[in-house]
């Protein structure tokens, strides 16, 4: 391991640190839901980042789509699963916060079921990925899966306009709805999740890239196995002496 990864990790860290002490000390309790409101911190962050993992993902299997360079689809497909990472955090954070608030672990409010959809949808992505042979097939594919996937985010933002939704709205035409010390705390673990995502889609599309060499490698000694096993097989029409005597009246 590097210098430069060990940095990256004691910076990642140090942020989770930090990011732990503004949203459990740092941040005062919200005047009518208390202590809850720290789970808005890891939940609203979780969601923002989700949203962004799935972005990046759809706009490198578009530029992977016109350019055709590797590096581009695993950057995508590497993105899409921290983003299914993160979707899975935003739906147990909100479940967490809905139970003591709404009395009720989950409700078929708009935006809570438009990002369960979302998370469907990547979850049967990266089924999608791995159930096809070939590495540009499969790119090509699931590139196209996930710039189509991707609309959802768009509905997922706008399903309080558009529907009668009972999902609390941290900013809004109004502005924002918190006071500045918990403003700050939800920034910084934007941040941290940020530096977080960061450095998982550098280490994933690293092991991702190796994958895909292991698979070529893998595929060029079973190619040239076969054309061994060819060139060492007996010609056997140029040897009548190899053939098998087949006995009269045999059928």
């Amino acid at each position: 391991m590097t210098k430069r990864w060990i940095a990256g990790i004691g910076v990642v860290g140090i942020l989770g640190w930090l990011c732990q002490y503004f949203a459990f000390i740092g941040s005062p309790p919200e005047k009518s839901m208390g202590n809850l409101i720290r789970i808005l911190y890891f939940h609203a962050s979780s969601a923002w980042i989700a949203f962004l993992s799935f972005g990046v993902a759809a706009f490198f299997a578009l530029c992977y789509l016109i350019r055709r360079r590797p590096i581009l689809d695993q950057i995508s497909s590497s993105s899409a699963e921290i983003g299914v990472m993160y979707t899975t955090v935003t739906l147990i954070t909100g479940s967490l916060w809905a139970k003591p608030i709404w009395n009720a672990w989950w409700t078929w409010d708009p935006r809570l079921t438009t990002t369960l959809i979302l998370w469907f949808l990547y979850v049967g992505y990266l089924l999608l990925r791995g159930s096809i042979e070939g590495l540009e097939r499969r790119a090509v594919v699931s590139g196209v899966y996930a710039i189509i996937a991707v609309a959802d985010v768009p509905v997922i933002h706008f399903a309080v306009e558009w529907w009668n939704s009972i999902h609390p709205q941290v900013i809004d035409e109004t502005g924002i709805n918190m006071p500045g010390s918990m403003l700050f705390a939800l920034m910084f673990a934007f941040v941290a999740f940020f530096a977080i995502y960061v450095l998982l889609l550098a280490v994933r599309t690293r092991q991702e890239a190796q994958r895909q060499r292991l698979y070529r490698l893998r595929r060029e000694i079973q190619e040239v196995r076969g054309r061994a096993a060819d060139k060492l097989q007996p010609d056997i029409s140029a040897h009548p002496q190899l053939q098998m005597s087949v006995p009269k009246g045999s059928k």
